[in-house]
């Protein structure tokens, strides 16, 4: 789907962009994140809403879930999986607007939040995706 369409994809296409976009993350975090669950929603819930004080669901591209790396133990019970929640309506919504290819948008969103998964600032998720 590299080529702009101006038929939106599916939570589906959404999920295989987000997976091959997984491929090509550097290896020294890929090889981090493979227990991670990627989840394609078209809107964030209203709990998430509510938690993150957004003004609209438009505001959140991507939500990640869990304990970060750098908080976790080898001591530590995992109650529940980490998560990516790509919320899909978002970034078409983003897609649109910016005119950006929608196969970088959902590698942006997934980087950014892979990235909190380890604890990474914004600005360290800047280099990663720069070092591309």
């Amino acid at each position: 789907m590299s080529q702009r369409s101006s038929i939106p994809p599916d939570a589906s296409e959404i999920e295989a962009m987000a997976h091959a976009a997984l491929k090509t993350i550097p290896a020294r975090l890929r090889r981090h994140v493979g227990n991670v669950v990627i989840r394609v929603e078209e809107f964030p819930d209203d709990a998430t809403e509510h938690e993150m004080d957004l003004e609209n669901p438009f505001e959140l591209l991507g939500l990640y879930r869990g304990v970060s790396m750098d908080r976790k133990s080898v001591h530590d019970v995992a109650d529940d999986l980490d998560m990516i929640f790509l919320y899909r309506r978002p970034m078409l919504n983003y897609w649109c607007e910016t005119g950006d290819d929608i196969e970088a948008v959902v590698r942006h969103v997934l980087i950014h939040e892979i990235g909190h998964h380890f604890g990474f600032s914004d600005a360290d998720m800047a280099r990663i995706e720069a070092d591309d």
